[in-house]
């Protein structure tokens, strides 16, 4: 639980991970010729990481190029809010035994469409923080 002693509070790590399991949608933050590009995911939690599928295309061909991903995902309530960030590798599950473990997983594509690859983003860090929504303090 974040620590709300005031507007803005930081999430302990440990705790992070119980946000990220409340929701279902991310967004992936990927580098390509210098520039970001943001992806919104429907992903699920493997233990202490991230996994998500993906068709052919610019997220996968631009973690074969550069793995280092961030991986964002947020909630509210109509009293506060929180966002968790994940800064770590993207890679293509390609192992089997992994493969057939993990397509047993609650993740299905959101749109009809054939997603057959399936990526795992380990962390290297994770840093989530929380707010209280309320008016605009007045100077003073």
């Amino acid at each position: 639980m974040a620590d709300t002693t005031g507007p803005v509070s930081d999430i302990p790590e440990d705790s992070a991970w119980g946000y990220l399991a409340s929701v279902e949608v991310g967004r992936l933050a990927v580098s390509t010729k210098d520039h970001p590009e943001i992806f919104p995911v429907n992903f699920c939690l493997d233990g202490e990481s991230i996994v998500f599928r993906s068709a052919p295309g610019t997220k996968l061909d631009t973690m074969a190029v550069n793995g280092n991903v961030s991986f964002e995902a947020d909630g509210w309530t109509e009293d506060g809010g929180w966002s968790v960030i994940v800064k770590g590798a993207g890679t293509l599950i390609t192992e089997e035994d992994e493969l057939a473990r993990i397509k047993r997983a609650p993740l299905l594509p959101w749109v009809p469409t054939v997603k057959k690859n399936w990526v795992r983003i380990t962390p290297e860090s994770i840093s989530g923080r929380a707010f209280l929504f309320g008016v605009e303090p007045t100077e003073g």
